[in-house]
């Protein structure tokens, strides 16, 4: 439907200063802080995880050595998506130079809605990852469970646990317990990793707390003049980040330095087009990109739904 004069009637009127509800500030690429971005040329991407070889055996006097296979255990998929938006203008509308006045701020309410569907979609992947598989919105990985779980199989035959036993809020026990489980990843063979934490990921409600244990100098809740492990250590190297559109109010995550991990497949960037329609005399403006979200390692991170 275009947008005629009869939904600006008040932009025709003499003597107006000021038209406010299409400029607000937004929050921009918050994603990035979490994808690593990568270009696309396909319907889909797949990145296959490698189990590796286990741990060397020892060889005894004239025995023969053993031999040992890497297999492909799963497949992580990402399958983009078409996002766009338009708005038109009717030809009388255009002609009352409704047009000029408006074009600049009705793109760049397009270009904030196109905003915020991204980041959306790039926080569902942290809203959705501690839901049971099959679940509404859920998003398993290649492995089949989801992203936070302690049940993640093994080609070794134990299993994976990239989230707290008792799931607990951020404070600082829970924060170096994370830690403590971070530093014991294994991988596909059961081999310890030297995976470390990088960056603390929380909602909007926990930028205080998160301040307060990470940036304090002594320990915080405490009259004892102990330091602040966490800080003086540098075990968060990169520290916190806020993500304004995670929905639960007491998750937390640890981005780790996992190679492919989070990833956001650009498929075809951000586009915009304008076209007259010659039947109405219509102006149309258009946006569109194809992309995708999500995950290949689950070790890309460590969570807690919080208690």
């Amino acid at each position: 439907m275009a947008i005629s004069r009869s939904q600006l009637v008040k932009e025709l009127e003499p003597g107006l200063n000021a038209l406010f509800g299409l400029e607000y500030d937004r929050y921009e690429n918050e994603h990035a802080e979490i994808f690593d971005a990568e270009s696309s040329d396909r319907a889909f991407e797949e990145e296959v995880m490698l189990s590796g070889f286990g741990s060397a055996p020892t060889k005894s006097e004239g025995g023969a050595v053993s031999f040992d296979t890497a297999n492909e255990t799963f497949t992580a998929r990402y399958t983009h998506e078409t996002i766009a938006l338009a708005f038109s203008i009717t030809e009388e509308a255009v002609e009352d130079n409704l047009y000029d006045r408006l074009a600049a701020r009705y793109t760049r309410a397009l270009a904030r809605s196109m905003s915020n569907t991204k980041q959306v979609k790039a926080a569902a992947v942290l809203n959705n990852a501690f839901a049971a598989a099959g679940a509404a919105g859920t998003n398993p990985g290649g492995d089949g469970v989801s992203l936070i779980n302690t049940q993640h199989p093994l080609q070794s035959g134990g299993f994976l646990a990239n989230r707290l036993a008792t799931d607990a809020d951020l404070n600082e026990a829970s924060l170096e317990q994370a830690l403590i489980d971070i530093a014991d990843f294994r991988d596909e063979r059961g081999l310890r990793t030297a995976i470390q934490g990088m960056k603390l990921i929380i909602p909007r409600q926990l930028q205080f707390t998160a301040n307060r244990l990470m940036e304090s100098t002594l320990r915080t809740g405490t009259a004892d003049n102990d330091i602040n492990a966490i800080r003086n250590m540098g075990v968060i190297p990169q520290g916190y980040v806020v993500n304004h559109f995670l929905n639960d109010a007491d998750a937390f995550f640890i981005k780790t330095d996992a190679p492919n991990g989070f990833k956001h497949f650009t498929r075809t960037p951000l586009s915009t087009s304008m076209e007259g329609d010659f039947d109405t005399g219509n102006i149309r403006y258009k946006a569109r990109e194809r992309y995708s979200f999500g995950f290949s390692d689950p070790r890309c991170v460590f969570g807690t739904s919080g208690a």
